[in-house]
């Protein structure tokens, strides 16, 4: 005769390992390091100030 399975454990363990592979796929889309952020920061604040050394004054 086979084994006694809990149906109800079985069920969360599923349900606990479907929610672990949708936090993975989360992670790899909107999960960046620190130093891309401060990458990212660090680019866009060298464009606005080259860009505001190139306005024009006209007065």
């Amino acid at each position: 005769m086979g084994d006694v399975v809990n149906l109800n454990r079985f069920r969360k363990a599923k349900a606990k390992a479907e929610k672990a592979g949708a936090a993975d796929a989360n992670r790899a889309k909107f999960g960046r390091s620190k130093a891309d952020k401060s990458a990212e920061d660090a680019a866009r604040e060298k464009i606005e100030r080259i860009l505001d050394g190139a306005k024009r004054d006209d007065d």
